[in-house]
Order: C-alpha cells, then sequence, then structure tokens
C-alpha cells in the first residue's frame, strides 16, 4: 500500500480508511489497443501519475480532464470539473475511492479548478478521506458536489472536521450520502466555527431529530449560511417538533434564503408554526415544503402569512393535499394582497377544476406571479381553457409552467413538459445537459450560488 507523507492522519481525527490498493495498470491506455494521445495538462498528469501509482485508468476521467485542459487553453479559469457517474451523453465508468486517490492529487496542484461534481459514484469513506485532504489543500474550490457516493458517517466526520479550517468552500452537497445523527451533529457543530460555506445539502442524509435541532439551533447564531437543504429526516412520532425549532431558528435569523423542509411529516400544526415565523422573517425568499401532509386547513395559515410577508418568492407545495378550498385561500391573496410571490408549485395536490381555475384567475390581477406548476391534479375542460388563454395571451410563458395545451377532435388537454421549480435537482435528461432555467426555476429566480 502507498500513502504518501501529506496524506498523514491530523491528530485527534478518526481513522482514515485503508490507503488504496496499488491495481496494475495496463499497459496501454485505450481499450482498442491504442495508447492515448495526450495533451500537456492535467490529462497528463493523471496519466502518468496512474503508471507511477500503478493503478488502474480511468477512461472517463482521462476524457473529462482532456476537454477541461481545452478549456485552460482557452484561458478560462473558475472551471468546474462535471465527473457525474449519471450521466447519459457519454460512457461513464463511475468512479470509486481509488479514482479519487489520484484525482484528488491532481487537482491539489492546479488553480483552475474551483468547483468538482463526482455524484453518483462509488467514492466511498475511502473517496472521502481524500476529498478532506482536497478541502485543506486546494485553496480555490467553492463548489463541491458528493451527492450519494456511500459515504457513511465516518466519511461525513472527516469532510466535517476539514471544513473547520477551510475559508473557501462556498457550497456542499452531501444529499444521500447515509452520514446519519453522528455525522449531521459534527456537520452542526462545523457550522459553529467555519465562517464563509454559504450553501449546504444535507437532503436524504438519514439525519435524525437531535441533528436537525442542532442545526436549529446553530442557524440562530450562524451569520453565512444562506442556503439548506434539510430533506427527509429519519424522524418519529407524530409531534412535529422539527418545524417548532426550525420555527424558532426562522424567528431570528436573518441571513437565510433557501430552506428545504421535504418529507418533515409537516401537518398543519407544523405549517402553522412556519408561517408564524415567517411574520417575523424577513430575509427567506424559498420555502420547500413538498411531499409533506399539509391540507387546505393549512393554507389558511399560509394564505394570511402572504398577505404581510414581502419576502417569500417561491413556494412549494407539490405533493401534499390542499385540495380545491386550499388553492382557493392562495388564489384570494395572491389576487388582492401579495405582490412578491413570483413561484408557486402546487404539483400534486387533489385539487380539481375549481380551484385550479381560482389560480389561473389570480394570475390575471397578480403582475409578479410569473411561474406556477399544476401537473399531477385533476383537469377539467374548464382548467384546461383557462391555462391555454393564460398561455395564449402571453401572460404565462411556455417556459414558466409545467402544462401544454394541445387539441383532440376539437377539444382542449393539457399535457406534462419537463419544467419545475427543481425538476432535475436529482436526474438527468437523456438527450442534453440538466441546468436548463426551465427545468430548476426556484434556483433561477433565488440564486443561492451558480450551481444546483
Amino acid at each position: 500500500m502507498w500513502r504518501g507523507a501529506e496524506e498523514a492522519t491530523p491528530s485527534g481525527s478518526p481513522s482514515p480508511p485503508p490507503a488504496p490498493t496499488a491495481t496494475p495498470a495496463p499497459a496501454l491506455g485505450l481499450a482498442d489497443g491504442r495508447a492515448p494521445e495526450l495533451v500537456d495538462g492535467l490529462q497528463e498528469d493523471y496519466y502518468n501519475l496512474c503508471m507511477e501509482k500503478s493503478q488502474k485508468i480511468n477512461p472517463f476521467i482521462l476524457h473529462i480532464l482532456q476537454e477541461v485542459d481545452e478549456e485552460i487553453k482557452k484561458g478560462l479559469e473558475g472551471i468546474t470539473l462535471n465527473i457525474a457517474g449519471n450521466s447519459r451523453l457519454m460512457p461513464v465508468e463511475r468512479v470509486t475511492g481509488e479514482d479519487f486517490w489520484i484525482l484528488a492529487r491532481i487537482l491539489k496542484k492546479t488553480p483552475y479548478i474551483s468547483g468538482l461534481d463526482v455524484r453518483y459514484n462509488c467514492i466511498t469513506d475511502v473517496g472521502a478521506y481524500y476529498a478532506a485532504k482536497l478541502l485543506q489543500k486546494q485553496h480555490n474550490l467553492i463548489y463541491l458536489n458528493l451527492m450519494f457516493n456511500d459515504i457513511g458517517p465516518e466519511g461525513g466526520e472527516l469532510i466535517a472536521k476539514a471544513l473547520h479550517k477551510n475559508k473557501i468552500l462556498k457550497y456542499l452537497r452531501m444529499t444521500g450520502n447515509k452520514i446519519e445523527n453522528k455525522g449531521g451533529m459534527l456537520f452542526a457543530a462545523m457550522l459553529q466555527i467555519n465562517s464563509s460555506l454559504e450553501k449546504l445539502d444535507l437532503g436524504d442524509c438519514d439525519l435524525g431529530m437531535q441533528s436537525v435541532i442542532a442545526f436549529a439551533t446553530v442557524l440562530t447564531q450562524n451569520q453565512t449560511i444562506k442556503g439548506i437543504n434539510l430533506n427527509r429526516p429519519i424522524l418519529y412520532g407524530e409531534q412535529e417538533e422539527s418545524t417548532v425549532h426550525i420555527g424558532r431558528m426562522l424567528k431570528e435569523n436573518h441571513c437565510l434564503v433557501e430552506l428545504h423542509m421535504c418529507k418533515h411529516h409537516i401537518k398543519n400544526c407544523g405549517i402553522k408554526q412556519l408561517c408564524d415565523a415567517l411574520y417575523l422573517n424577513r430575509s427567506l425568499r424559498y420555502l420547500d415544503v413538498s411531499c409533506n401532509k399539509i391540507t387546505r386547513d393549512g393554507m389558511v395559515y399560509l394564505a394570511d402569512v402572504l398577505k404581510s410577508n414581502t419576502t417569500l418568492q417561491v413556494i412549494d407545495l407539490s405533493f401534499n393535499r390542499i385540495e380545491d378550498a386550499g388553492a382557493n385561500y392562495l388564489s384570494e391573496t395572491l389576487a388582492s394582497h401579495n405582490r412578491s410571490l413570483k413561484a408557486l408549485s402546487v404539483v400534486s395536490n387533489n385539487i380539481e377544476g375549481g380551484g385550479l381555475v381560482a389560480l389561473s384567475q389570480s394570475m390575471k390581477t397578480n403582475p409578479t406571479l410569473s411561474n406556477i406548476y399544476i401537473w399531477g391534479n385533476k383537469f377539467d375542460e374548464a382548467t384546461c381553457v383557462a391555462y391555454s388563454d393564460l398561455i395564449q395571451i402571453g401572460r404565462l410563458k411556455p417556459d414558466n409552467t409545467d402544462v401544454e395545451p394541445f387539441v383532440v377532435d376539437g377539444r382542449l388537454y393539457l399535457a406534462e413538459v419537463s419544467n419545475g421549480l427543481k425538476k432535475h435537482y436529482y436526474w438527468r435528461p437523456t438527450d442534453r445537459e440538466a441546468c436548463s432555467h426551465s427545468s430548476n426555476a426556484g434556483f433561477t429566480l433565488v440564486p443561492v450560488g451558480q450551481h444546483i
């Protein structure tokens, strides 16, 4: 096994994963027997280091580094190295911890890379160890995406502790890595020390109630975090404790712009806790409470707070159950009071024609609401006509909604289109890059950091 002197474990840190075991390198770099034509730069450095350390060459990494070398030759800086394992636009060999070991050594030496996206790979805790080293030694990296990489609590601890001293990183995505409550507590502790991180995504990380409370407590003091994703914690009981603590935080925090609380088991009592806080909060612009248990009664509280709140611009209510009555409460407020909300998603909320038409009518008197997403509800002919008219007269742009009118046998229908607040947040389309503004409108309307 090989480990350089710079890879020594810092005092007090958990034991690192075993160093990658050297794998005999192939004599030639390509499957057809031809040696790769190397360009001076990162591609050549990667190839040579693989040869030196007897590490198998990953052709996917080699190809991406070649593209980056071409960008560097054009004089570009602040480049994001995109080695996402879920790309369908080219053949992919997913990055392992051993691959990341070599990659991290290359990236330590280049000033041109400011972002690294290795989502949907298999770097595990081994790669997390070298990611932590990279955060300590690469002084240009402002964006790191480790989403869905089989990183566990030990790897999460290494990364959290590396951020105690890092003053460069702005945006970290740990989405889908099961760091659990232990890792969540360490990230919350890190936010008491770190003063540079602006956006943190810990969605689907199996956080526990203890760590959710810890984040709510820390964010009452932290003045730099502008966006946080706490989606789908592992919660037990029906007391909606998470909304109580986050509501208290929102009353005191004046920096948070974007908050995701998907799958928190929020019911009407919980949304009331959040709305009570929003009367006092003057910074939050993007609220995501999708995939919860909010019904029409919860919309009474939200509609009321929207009469006085002038900062909320994006609200995601997708996959709740507000029904016609809830839609009517919202449409009344949007028509006559609120002039700050720009985007509303009520996808799959068991709304029928009356509620959907009411929302469409509110857009005729509300000049600010530009984006509305309604797919998954119960369309009738009046609904189809109402939204077709909005699109036809130019009040609702086709890119700002998730439906498109079409006619069959003289009758109007609505079809689904791939637009939304965060339609491509987790997956990529098969025919193009995933970062279109219409598919991720929430992040376009409320930009917190330059990456999704």
